[in-house]
């Protein structure tokens, strides 16, 4: 299938690891111009180099924190001045710290909203008079399984990330007439390298191989097993593609079937 995608010119937040990486690779693959950013600027040049010789797409780099607003002005506009445009943007940071309501103050908070929704809010700000402009662009926010299936000891997560879900469904009305998607695809467990650490800390504790603890992780999936993230970025491309122009407004699962609800 041909996605359409060659030519298009895309921004990946956080993108010089785990899932962010993965889905600028599939776009590089599909054809796609990719601006990767990520705060350590050497891991993203490697990541960058990587990604070019083995796509041979165009795939240029610019350090950024995505909880810092200058710095998503200016991987925008850097994007936009070296490509030429911008039509898909991929808005993506890590999750805020696990733990219970209790034990989280203020600032804690507005370290949450800051990091998993302001991140979204202004790389979208920016990002649409470029879109706008195009007259045609993708908005896709990885969110988490947690937005649907709230887990206990992930307060913070559950709250604000849904809020990332309410203002993606507001802006697929409002952006709908500019030829404009925008939705939300939210990642199950996924073998990124959090899950990797995740599970050699398991396994050092209970004596176990950090391959047994995967598995065990699996275990409650419906598929058996967690994901991996070509899994997931293949359908971060498809939405981001010519294919899916009548797909607006969404949250899709990439879980395996691990929410149980039906809607």
């Amino acid at each position: 299938m041909d996605l359409g995608l060659k030519g298009k010119i895309a921004l990946v937040a956080a993108s010089s690891k785990g899932l962010g990486r993965a889905c600028a690779r599939e776009l590089a693959r599909e054809g796609a111009r990719v601006m990767l950013c990520a705060r350590d600027a050497g891991v993203l040049a490697a990541t960058q180099a990587a990604l070019a010789a083995e796509t041979g797409a165009e795939v240029l780099a610019v350090p950024a924190d995505m909880t810092q607003a200058a710095d998503i002005e200016r991987v925008v506009a850097e994007t936009a001045a070296r490509f030429g445009g911008l039509h898909i943007v991929v808005t993506n940071a890590g999750g805020p710290p696990a733990g219970y309501f209790m034990e989280f103050d203020d600032a804690a908070w507005q370290a949450a909203v800051n990091l998993s929704l302001m991140s979204a809010v202004r790389l979208i700000r920016a990002a649409l008079p470029h879109l706008r402009q195009a007259r045609w662009g993708r908005i896709i926010n990885i969110t988490s399984l947690s937005v649907k299936e709230p887990l206990d000891n992930l307060v913070l997560s559950n709250s604000v990330r849904a809020a990332v879900h309410g203002l993606a469904k507001t802006l697929a009305t409002q952006l709908a007439p500019d030829g404009i998607t925008v939705n939300n695809v939210m990642p199950g467990y996924t073998q990124t390298d959090r899950i990797n650490q995740l599970a050699a800390a398991n396994a050092a504790k209970s004596g176990q191989t950090a391959e047994a603890v995967l598995t065990e992780m699996g275990k409650p999936i419906p598929m058996g097993r967690v994901g991996q993230p070509e899994e997931f970025a293949a359908l971060v491309a498809f939405l981001a593609s010519e294919r899916a122009s009548y797909i607006t407004g969404v949250s899709v699962p990439v879980d395996g079937g691990r929410i149980r609800a039906a809607f």
